[in-house]
């Protein structure tokens, strides 16, 4: 058995020779823990081991570069130079595992022909077979371990391992999902929404661990059992360490004690919160998720299959809350998020939208990544390359294999000056009134690659960490339809900002956030009424209705978004000045009628509509109170000789006052009037300030009533529209966050453009 020595900076590296170091450096610290592992759990010899091989590819572009661990199948092959077995890349702990890294990977495992290659951090392990007749773009089958030494000698047991290969299917983690499920409703008779609570605080506990693996792993029946011993014998926490847990408390609930804590901020959990299922029911959950990592990864297989659990999981009192897949992505689309953008989802639900739009800006860094990677290729894998000596080439494989790094580093959520950790924690914001669906969204999007910091659990129509007004370039929302806001509903001491335990960091993050809180400390002492906060509230207490207002009030002049509303909003004669409301504030860009249908396997009865709008600028608001003022002036003085005597009528006192009747009669034409007159101001307003409003009826949207895939309409309808808008210059992106790069002394420079043009130099990356 070997064990890892760190002394004053430096780490023991066997490898290399007794009593040899190196620095010990993240990524270093990370190998060779793992050749630790391997050699104590998987049975292999430091003598069939080699770390830093040099491997060489002819082909042009790639040249010489060196593998992190090279294992052979005994040491005689080592020694003999013959062909490896395993290539092994190795990354650092705040490093997320990118594919180009495992191309990197199947290309050292292809040049020495190996038969697998693996990539691994401490949070993560991926272990593939490499196909040796396939070109090295090509991915090898994903397994479900890493071969142990006797596996690699023995051709049948290889075999076997060749068969038990575990690819991470959507369809089987969603089995999985269902199976911890079922767990839980047979074992513990809970109804299916509580059940998805107890397993939603297992997979929190689970993520916590894989954030602390240095703690003790209970995410194996047999360490859970192991340590659970040694605790009840002993009487204290494990660790005295974690977050000073009372000792006095079940096992299990003392490590459901320190996930609550870890998400303390977010507010996931209320503090009376427990484990509700037997231990039984909670070792047989662990058993079967044990074989994942589910914190550090964006796998998409995982996040689609954790939408599909949920989609089965709730229906009728939660229907509400799911949107589907091929509306959310259609709305995004057409929206276009860019990076840098502020994006909010004011009814969040199960986090769809928000985890779509997470997605697609983060899809655009990526491709910029690889972009920027090509360019990087172009420049040092010249004909000047292909001439130079392997020396030569081995210091330019150094440069690009450096500068990759340094790039990939924009990828590193762990980074606080990457772009995806800008996207992440700067730009993702949601709210929903529910505790369990907020709970959820937080889940659903650390899945799909996280953004879930920005999610509360909060009343929509009220402020909260960085949601408040013109804030947001992007809204994507699906309101709840049909209910109403109570006109009694009061803003209480439980809605005070102040008394939140992440104030204190809001007022750090947002200029003037401290007037928001004391706006809020007033409404509570005046005993405000959410419905007075709005100006629609005296039209109707309609939620969608209500939740319209909000949306246009927290973008920004000249912000988008897209709304799926029942369509007796746009029809229905007695919400007319409602809509007179909205279309004074915001312009009608595109309004698209779907089917029923789409719906109707949420739970939903009603037919929507698909609205964007976009806010208006400040010229837009200037020009739409001029025209209002003068069509005002125009219509009023057309018809002052009608009115004006009517008026005069009405005001006589005494003996020249006209009769009751006279004056029911008067007040019945005046008011008829102003009827005619509030209509022809209208059309004047509509035609003075014209504007196309597309309208679109789409037949089929992806899905049925019953929830099967059907044709979908709505990716040809984004093809006809996006040029459109595009030409009319509908979006006016105004973002600060646009990256360009240079490269400087071997090193790669950031250069953000500011909003007012100003480029701004950041040396992000050093020596």
């Amino acid at each position: 058995m070997i064990k890892v020595k760190i002394e004053k900076g430096r780490i023991n590296t066997p490898l290399n020779g007794e009593n040899t170091t190196l620095e010990a450096t993240p990524e270093e610290i990370v190998r060779q823990n793992f050749i630790a592992y391997l050699v104590n759990e998987l049975g292999y010899s430091l003598n069939q081991m080699a770390q830093e091989l040099k491997v060489t590819n002819s082909q042009r572009g790639t040249g010489r570069a060196s593998a992190d661990i090279v294992i052979w199948k005994t040491k005689e092959d080592k020694d003999e130079n013959n062909l490896a077995s395993i290539v092994i890349e190795c990354k650092s702990d705040n490093v997320t595992i990118q594919p180009a890294d495992y191309y990197q990977g199947l290309n050292y495992a292809t040049w020495v022909s190996a038969d697998f290659f693996v990539t691994h951090n401490s949070k993560e392990t991926r272990c593939f077979q490499v196909f040796k007749e396939k070109i090295p773009k090509n991915l090898g089958k994903e397994l479900s371990r890493i071969p142990s030494a006797e596996e690699l000698l023995d051709d049948k047991k290889k075999a076997k391992l060749f068969q038990d290969q575990k690819v991470f299917e959507k369809d089987e983690f969603a089995k999985l999902l269902h199976q911890c499920h079922n767990v839980i409703r047979n074992n513990d008779k809970l109804s299916p929404e509580a059940a998805f609570d107890e397993i939603s605080k297992i997979l929190f506990m689970k993520i916590r661990y894989e954030r602390n693996p240095d703690e003790d792993n209970i995410f194996t029946k047999e360490q859970f059992i192991k340590k659970e011993n040694y605790y009840n014998k002993n009487d204290r926490p494990v660790n005295k360490k974690l977050h000073g847990a009372k000792a006095d408390i079940p096992y299990l609930d003392y490590w459901f004690e320190l996930t609550k804590a870890e998400f303390a901020k977010d507010a996931l959990f209320s503090e009376n919160d427990r484990i509700r299922i037997r231990r039984e029911s909670f070792l047989s959950i662990v058993e079967k998720l044990q074989v994942y990592n589910l914190s550090k990864t964006s796998d998409d297989v995982k996040g689609i299959a954790f939408e599909k659990f949920l989609g089965t999981t709730f229906r009728g009192e939660l229907g509400q809350f799911f949107t589907p897949r091929t509306i959310v992505e259609f709305m995004t689309e057409i929206l276009d998020p860019q990076e840098g953008e502020r994006i909010c989802d004011p009814c969040s639900g199960s986090g769809g939208f928000l985890i779509n739009a997470f997605e697609y800006v983060r899809e655009g860094i990526i491709q910029d990544i690889e972009r920027q990677k090509e360019k990087i290729k172009e420049k040092y894998f010249n004909e000047k390359y292909i001439e130079a000596s392997d020396k030569e080439k081995e210091k330019t494989d150094t440069i690009v294999d450096k500068l990759f790094k340094q790039l990939n580093e924009e990828l590193n959520l762990d980074n606080d000056q990457s772009r995806l950790y800008h996207l992440s924690h700067k730009c993702i914001f949601g709210t929903d009134a529910n505790p369990r669906m907020a709970r959820v969204s937080k889940m659903n999007m650390i899945m799909h690659g996280d953004g879930h910091g920005g999610v509360h659990h909060n009343d929509g129509l009220l402020n909260i960490n960085g949601i408040y007004e013109e804030r947001f370039d992007v809204i994507l929302t699906n309101p709840p339809f049909g209910a109403r806001v109570d006109k009694e509903l009061k803003i209480t001491s439980e809605d005070s900002l102040k008394n939140k335990p992440h104030f204190k960091d809001w007022l750090e993050n947002y200029d003037d956030y401290i007037k928001i809180a004391d706006q809020r400390e007033k409404d509570i002492k005046d005993k405000k009424k959410i419905v007075d906060k709005f100006d629609v509230g005296k039209i109707s207490t309609l939620t969608e209705i209500m939740f319209m207002e909000r949306c246009i009030r927290l973008l920004r002049k000249g912000g988008r978004m897209a709304v799926v509303l029942p369509e007796g909003v746009l029809n229905t004669s007695n919400l007319q000045k409602a809509r007179d409301y909205f279309e004074g504030r915001a312009k009608l860009v595109l309004i698209t009628s779907i089917p029923q249908d789409v719906f109707i396997a949420s739970g939903a009865t009603v037919k929507p509509s698909l609205v964007f709008m976009k806010r208006f600028t400040e010229q837009e608001d200037e020009d739409w109170e001029k025209i209002n003022e003068d069509a005002k002036s125009e219509i009023n003085a057309k018809y002052a000789e009608l009115v004006d005597p009517i008026k005069a009528k009405l005001k006589l006192r005494g003996k020249e006052a006209p009769s009751a009747e006279v004056k029911k009669k008067l007040r019945a034409d005046l008011k008829s009037l102003q009827t005619q007159i509030d209509a022809e101001i209208k059309v004047l307003v509509k035609q003075r300030f014209n504007y196309q409003i597309p309208l679109a009826e789409i037949e089929q949207a992806g899905i049925d009533s019953k929830g099967a895939r059907i044709r979908n309409q709505l990716p040809e309808l984004t093809k006809e529209f996006t040029p459109y808008r595009k030409k009319e210059n509908l979006w006016i992106v105004d973002t600060a966050y646009s990256a360009d790069y240079e490269i400087k002394k071997n090193n790669i420079v950031r250069i953000r453009t500011s909003k007012d043009g100003t480029k701004i130099e950041e040396v992000f990356y050093e020596n």
